[in-house]
């Protein structure tokens, strides 16, 4: 008994060593004896264990004839590591005294735990070409990072006129293809976890959003979702997911930050030149007052650059009047022409539904890029009445959008997450089929897809998949029962 004691003291240092960080090669290649040697201590504690329950069944049957001095029921777990939220959730609880029995069955699931992280670490290191992505991706900053710093660089301050413009609208522009980037990444990570059938997949989507950071297996929580650790924040696989979709908003919103700040520039030039033109005009009169030999006097002279002074300072003030007022107008023109091919762009979009999410976002973004366009445009411009009449129309289609987007949402995480649970029902069925434990565990794990798959509405872009995939599952949670 001493020596399951001395071993069940060490669990919290053993179960902590059981986590998987995923990294370069090199990175997993030194974690496979650590999880291995851990993995040993467990199946050593477990016969024990066994050994003291048979031990103690013995004691208290009818026909024993030993005393039942030193029998012992339940365990004291060390409060070691018991603070870390991942260690109490692989635990059960913050109470730290157990019965064998609960005991045994906590560590039943760590070892499947172990052997889960054992199969998963041979799979990434036999792919090659996995292998170069996620070398790829340790070297390369988080897409959270990237965002951060990109959210920093639009950061201008367009107000000192005695900046180079054209050199911030060229600044201006490369942000804005770096936006453009970060979003087709964002796009790729997203549905690369959403719609892969492979965890080897997911885990790559995952590596691309956490690059440097790189992120670590951590457990299965009670609901068996897997909780990954990255930057010192722990979450779930549907937590990268929420994130995504957050980024996705914001990114948009930088765009047409972006799009605003970039005007700004273009304007900005546009007064430069204008004050250029004008001030070249005027050196082009003074010539032909000075080359006249009628000029004889100081009073003549003085009158002249009076006069000259006097008519530069009217026609600079007509013309930027002037100037203000067409550049006012073409810039409305020019924004509603922009937000009718946009809308005709948007309807065009999701004619003959259903879509995939990604295109009702195309609709919902090109809607919004309208919406801001004609909120732009001057009521004293030619084409305000026309830009207020059609405002209304596209709000309401950018509402009916956004509700779509909301609806198409839920259905596609109903379907993937229904895929992902059938995954681990049969990797949990694959790798310990007599297992009754894990047997129960995929078991309810088919039923929570089924369930996912039936709320799926007949309208989304998934319905028909879910259809033929119900008829499977059904079939495989009728087979397990």
């Amino acid at each position: 008994m001493a020596d399951l004691e001395l071993l069940v003291s060490e669990l919290p240092k053993l179960i902590q060593s059981l986590k998987l960080t995923i990294g370069d090669s090199h990175e997993i290649m030194q974690q496979i004896i650590p999880i291995d040697n851990a993995h040993e201590q467990l199946k050593n504690i477990q016969k024990l264990i066994i050994q003291e329950v048979k031990f103690n069944n013995l004691q208290s049957s009818p026909f024993a004839t030993l005393p039942q001095n030193g029998t012992v029921t339940s365990l004291f777990l060390p409060n070691i590591g018991l603070e870390n939220p991942v260690i109490a959730a692989k635990i059960g609880n913050l109470e730290t005294k157990l019965s064998l029995t609960d005991l045994q069955k906590k560590i039943d699931d760590w070892i499947e735990w172990g052997y889960f992280l054992q199969a998963l670490a041979a799979d990434l290191l036999s792919d090659v070409q996995l292998v170069n992505q996620l070398n790829y991706d340790s070297q390369h900053v988080s897409l959270p990072g990237r965002f951060k710093a990109i959210a920093e660089k639009l950061k201008i301050n367009l107000i000192d006129n005695s900046k180079n413009w054209r050199h911030q609208l060229e600044k201006i522009n490369n942000y804005q293809q770096e936006l453009f980037e970060l979003q087709q990444k964002l796009n790729y990570i997203f549905n690369t976890i959403k719609t892969s059938n492979s965890l080897l997949n997911i885990l790559l989507g995952v590596s691309a959003f956490c690059g440097k950071s790189r992120f670590t297996l951590e457990w299965l929580d009670d609901d068996h979702e897997l909780i990954i650790s990255s930057d010192g924040k722990i979450q779930e696989l549907t937590d990268i997911l929420n994130d995504c979709d957050i980024f996705q908003e914001q990114i948009t919103a930088l765009i047409i930050q972006g799009e605003t700040l970039r005007e700004q520039a273009i304007k900005k030039i546009e007064q430069q030149s204008n004050k250029k033109l004008i001030n070249h005009k005027a050196l082009e009169i003074l010539p032909k007052f000075w080359t006249q030999e009628i000029v004889g006097s100081a009073f003549i002279l003085v009158s002249i650059l009076l006069l000259l002074s006097f008519y530069i300072w009217q026609k600079q003030d007509q013309n930027s009047q002037l100037q203000s007022i067409i550049t006012q107008e073409q810039r409305a023109i020019a924004n509603f022409k922009s937000a009718q091919q946009l809308a005709m762009q948007a309807a065009s979009l999701v004619q003959k539904p259903p879509h995939s999410l990604q295109v009702w976002q195309q609709a919902e973004t090109k809607w919004y890029r309208a919406i801001y366009l004609l909120n732009s445009i001057s009521a004293q411009t030619s084409v305000y009445h026309q830009a207020k009449n059609k405002l209304a129309d596209y709000r309401i289609n950018y509402n009916v959008i956004s509700q779509r987007i909301l609806t198409e949402k839920k259905a596609v995480t109903n379907f993937q997450s229904a895929e992902k649970l059938a995954r681990e029902a049969t990797f949990f069925g694959q790798n310990s089929p007599h297992s009754l434990i894990i047997r129960q565990q995929a078991k309810d794990k088919w039923k929570q897809a089924i369930n996912l798959l039936e709320a799926i509405p007949e309208n989304s872009s998934v319905s028909i998949q879910a259809k033929e995939t119900l008829s499977i599952y059904k079939t495989n949670y009728t087979a397990i029962r």
